[in-house]
């Protein structure tokens, strides 16, 4: 009896540890929103790609380190990628390595904490980030006169999705009235959705979903927004095994997407959509089917 009561008050007290710990962290740090690294592990010309450092500075001053990626042959477009929660541009680099031979050139950014950037990551913060590659994609000499893209993955997919479609922002006008495209890998309907989903999957955390979701933020959904993007052509993509983020969270994005919209559903894991050429040659037909020019 006595070992059964010893039992219970361990198994509470570990339920009160871990909400501490759950609260704490994502109220204070945004280290369950953000993992980013500083140290690069490669470069573009490890990859046999041209590539140019660009230094950009977010509207509060902060200074961000990116990666420019001219096109291999004539210029379709100009893409804007932002990476997901983990690491920096040097890692995530594969998903977008192949665009240059396709006549894409990229602009792969690091927030505020990743790379060479300065600073550390949080909300709202580092939507202006965003901003600044956005501002880039816009009014660089290099970008003028071909279409202009943006492609973000995972937490990038929600928080460059919100940015585009928040009626608001850092310029005169709406991003969308400069956007050709936008394209969300394996983005999740909002924070609080998705941190309860993650404590519910292990019996450790079960119990601390709803504590857990509350403390995360509320403002900043993309399910909240993503319906305008429209008139902007918009590709959400997600891979039916990713257990990172359920792919219930692109079908709920997709019914509030307005037109127009198209959906790309593959057999894979969590932003492992460009490892397969088929996927790419899909994005490829997505794009030339909603830019004319292309």
């Amino acid at each position: 009896m006595i070992g059964m009561k010893k039992i219970r008050a361990s198994a509470l007290l570990l339920r009160v540890i871990l909400a501490l710990v759950f609260v704490g962290c994502l109220s204070g740090c945004n280290n369950l929103l953000f993992y980013p690294s500083k140290q690069w592990r490669q470069t573009p010309a490890d990859l046999n790609l041209e590539y140019q450092d660009i230094t950009l500075s977010a509207a509060d001053g902060t200074r961000l380190s990116a990666w420019w990626l001219p096109a291999q042959r004539e210029v379709k477009g100009s893409v804007l990628f932002l990476h997901g929660n983990a690491e920096n541009i040097s890692t995530h680099i594969h998903s977008v390595s192949w665009l240059p031979a396709q006549g894409y050139q990229v602009l792969l950014l690091d927030y505020r904490g990743y790379g060479h950037s300065a600073g550390s990551p949080s909300l709202p913060e580092v939507f202006s980030d965003i901003e600044a590659g956005l501002t880039w994609l816009v009014e660089a000499p290099e970008t003028q006169g071909k279409p202009k893209i943006v492609l973000g993955q995972s937490l990038g997919a929600a928080m460059g999705g919100y940015v585009i479609g928040r009626s608001t922002n850092l310029s005169s006008a709406p991003w969308r009235e400069y956007l050709d495209a936008v394209i969300l890998d394996s983005g999740f309907t909002g924070y609080r959705a998705i941190a309860r989903e993650a404590a519910a999957s292990h019996w450790l955390t079960w119990s601390l979903q709803y504590p857990v979701s509350l403390v995360m933020p509320g403002d900043y959904d993309l399910l909240d927004v993503v319906g305008n993007i429209s008139p902007v052509p918009l590709l959400l993509i997600h891979g039916t095994q990713d257990r990172v983020i359920p792919y219930h969270h692109v079908e709920t994005l997709f019914a509030a997407a307005n037109n127009p919209k198209s959906k790309l559903r593959f057999d894979g894991p969590h932003i492992a959509t460009f490892n397969d050429k088929e996927n790419q040659q899909l994005v490829l037909e997505f794009l030339s089917r909603v830019i004319p020019e292309l």
